[in-house]
């Protein structure tokens, strides 16, 4: 089992920047695709950004694409998301995920481990 827990969150501006951080416990990340997603008030949730096992193949929802930087360190147990330019749009609860490695591109759903989510907020 995979404990996760988002921090980061907050009320922000439009145009600024904010780093959401994912730290796991139980195990370690290594091993596994990692992910965020979020979910906007009435919306289903949605994929925002994946990131494999390896590091190095990133994927984004094209919403995100060039805005947001998915990343991780498997040293610290950690996965980080960095919003920059953020928008009134991006406003949503955001929830990190976890899920094993089953082909080397990451998954956009299905994940299997779940924080409890951070809520994010971009005032105009």
């Amino acid at each position: 089992q995979v404990q996760l827990v988002e921090s980061g969150g907050g009320l922000v501006q439009a145009g600024v920047s904010l780093r959401l951080s994912c730290a796991a416990s139980g195990r370690t990340i290594s091993r596994y695709h990692m992910g965020w997603f979020r979910q906007a008030p009435g919306k289903e949730r949605e994929f925002v950004a994946a990131i494999d096992y390896s590091g190095l193949r990133p994927r984004y929802a094209d919403s995100v694409k060039g805005r947001f930087t998915i990343s991780r360190d498997d040293a610290k147990n950690t996965v980080l998301l960095q919003m920059n330019s953020l928008r009134p749009e991006d406003t949503a609860v955001y929830y990190c995920a976890g899920t094993y490695v089953i082909a080397p591109v990451p998954p956009t759903s299905g994940y299997d481990y779940w924080g409890q989510g951070t809520q994010v907020t971009v005032s105009s």
